[in-house]
């Protein structure tokens, strides 16, 4: 074994350790809230809303109200893969202190998801508000997981909001959850009985509307504002909120989108949902709805493992336009504010993920799947780039990444780029950010996701990959995502900023095309054509085949 393999193996193992020893901080956050019939609680602690009173717990002057339904009825039994279920009017007093179980999805060694309780009675909401005195309403930002809509959930110690909201106490921070994988997004309806679920495609985007709806009608008895509400995802979470805005009546629900690492390239259509259904069925000997519903569930989400990053939302021309890039460039979404951007080296969260043996075969089939859609001329170009920029992960002497730049081109940068032109181009104000900071583990660099625990200011959790950043530097990413979510502008002035530095941001136009830079000891605005991070003419293109 080569020495580069043998640190790499190395590497993954001390990843794997850190997560195991995770285990215990997730499930300690699991348990059942209850109702409570004695009238035995802290009537401080307790917000009335329309599916109940729910009655949260204070740590260090911050109350967390975990496990909130948003829905009337669990999405289990005849209710599987079936639109959501409204709350209805309830009386009753319930705890609010535990999270609920996260959505049924695929076991992973590599991500947290081995270590969650789960259950497909999953759709419930956490929310996160400072005990202050304030009677103005705050600023509301809701957070949607990511994790390849297959993967993920709002348990994630990353993502728990209680040091966020401490340091920034003037708004109110809510995490949801929705069914992923094949109980999220399984295409049903071209089975002989599969007129009965119509939705089944994209059921994790509805189940968001519906967690959208419940936080703005109850949200101001947490002291919110119903009217300024900010959606913010990273990865699929990021892909969600971008779909959002497309689907019809979603805009009464939110007014701003926070989009890291995540596009609508993270999308499929109809025909290769059915492909994916069909092998699934293939493989588990099942003709219809009525067969898969006899399956074991484990079993099931066992053999859904053969789906592995190509079970996405779904371009279905009904819940979600077939054409969402277009849709972008003809308003649908302009009078919503935007702030979006992407990491330096998204694909060395994959390489590390797979090992690097694993993620060149990856890369290879995908790149041949990819190839196969292209005319001659776009192969020529696509090869072209690749001989000049494709290959630039590389380890030591030979060992490489294969086909990793080109990767980050198309499931990240070329379709960042494409929705902030579309979106500007529409007249819509949208900002650009590049993150950048190297963590210590080389092969993931600035790789997918490492910017989280700098936004949830979790400098614990950095140490998953090594290090946390700068302090100043990571208050300042924090500062500029309230700073947009309270104004739509995520410029500082020196009176706010963490270094008494102001930091203008400039919005996004297609003449300039400048974007915020967060280099570690430098943040900055400057043109993309500076440091020419997308290749316009080899890849930018690759945007209209989207990412499957």
């Amino acid at each position: 074994m080569s020495d580069t393999n043998s640190k790499a193996r190395a590497i993954r193992d001390e990843h794997l350790e850190f997560m195991r020893k995770k285990q215990v901080q997730l499930r300690a956050q699991y348990g059942e809230n209850h109702r409570i019939t004695d009238g035995n609680y802290d009537e401080s602690l307790a917000v009335k809303c329309v599916n109940g009173t729910f009655v949260g717990k204070e740590t260090d002057g911050i109350i967390a109200y975990k496990g909130i339904p948003f829905v009337g009825k669990p999405p289990i039994g005849e209710l599987r893969w079936k639109a959501p279920v409204d709350v209805v009017p309830d009386d009753g007093v319930y705890e609010a202190y535990y999270n609920a179980k996260s959505s049924r999805q695929m076991p992973s060694d590599t991500e947290n998801a081995s270590l969650y309780y789960q259950s497909e009675d999953c759709l419930y909401l956490n929310i996160w508000k400072a005990n202050d005195a304030c009677t103005e309403k705050k600023p509301v930002m809701v957070w949607i997981h990511g994790g390849a809509f297959e993967l993920g959930g709002t348990v994630e110690p990353v993502s728990q909001c209680n040091n966020f909201v401490k340091e920034n106490p003037e708004v109110i921070v809510v995490s949801i959850a929705y069914r992923l994988g094949v109980f999220g997004f399984f295409h049903l309806s071209h089975l002989s009985d599969g007129a009965d679920y119509p939705d089944a495609q994209n059921l994790g985007l509805m189940d968001q509307i519906m967690a959208l709806k419940w936080i703005h009608e109850n949200i101001a008895n947490f002291g919110g504002d119903p009217d300024n509400v900010t959606i913010f995802g990273e990865s699929a979470g990021a892909a969600s909120v971008t779909l959002i805005p497309l689907i019809e009546g979603s805009h009464k629900y939110f007014h701003r989108v926070i989009a890291q690492s995540g596009s609508p390239v993270f999308t499929r259509t109809p025909e290769e949902a059915i492909a994916c259904t069909d092998e699934l069925m293939g493989i588990l000997g099942c003709k219809t709805v009525a067969d898969l519903q006899k399956v074991d569930v484990d079993k099931f989400i066992e053999a859904s493992s053969v789906l592995g990053l190509r079970v996405w939302a779904e371009r279905d021309g009904k819940l979600i336009t077939k054409e969402p890039y277009e849709a972008y460039a003809n308003g649908m979404a302009k009078d919503i504010e935007f702030l979006q951007g992407c990491n330096k080296d998204e694909l060395g969260f994959f390489i590390i993920g797979m090992g690097l043996k694993g993620f060149n075969l990856w890369a290879a089939d995908r790149k041949a799947k990819k190839m196969a859609q292209l005319t001659d001329e776009e192969k020529a170009l696509v090869e072209s780039f690749c001989k000049n920029r494709g290959e630039d992960y590389v380890y030591t002497g030979d060992e490489r990444a294969n086909s990793a730049g080109l990767f980050d081109q198309i499931v990240f940068i070329a379709p960042l780029f494409r929705l902030l032109e579309n979106q500007t181009r529409a007249g819509g104000k949208t900002y650009a950010y590049f993150f950048t900071p190297e963590t210590s583990t080389p092969y993931v660099r600035c790789g997918h996701s490492v910017e989280l625990s700098t936004v949830f200011n979790h400098p614990e959790v950095a140490e998953e990959f090594g290090r946390p950043f700068d302090e100043t530097f990571s208050k300042t990413l924090r500062k500029m995502w309230v700073q947009f979510a309270k104004t739509g502008n995520p410029s500082l002035t020196a009176d706010i900023s963490p270094d008494g530095k102001a930091k203008e941001w400039p919005i996004y136009d297609l003449e300039n095309r400048k974007w915020m830079v967060f280099d570690e000891f430098d943040i900055h605005s400057e043109k993309e054509s500076e440091r020419k991070i997308l290749d316009w003419d080899r890849t930018y293109f690759l945007t209209k085949y989207y990412c499957i």
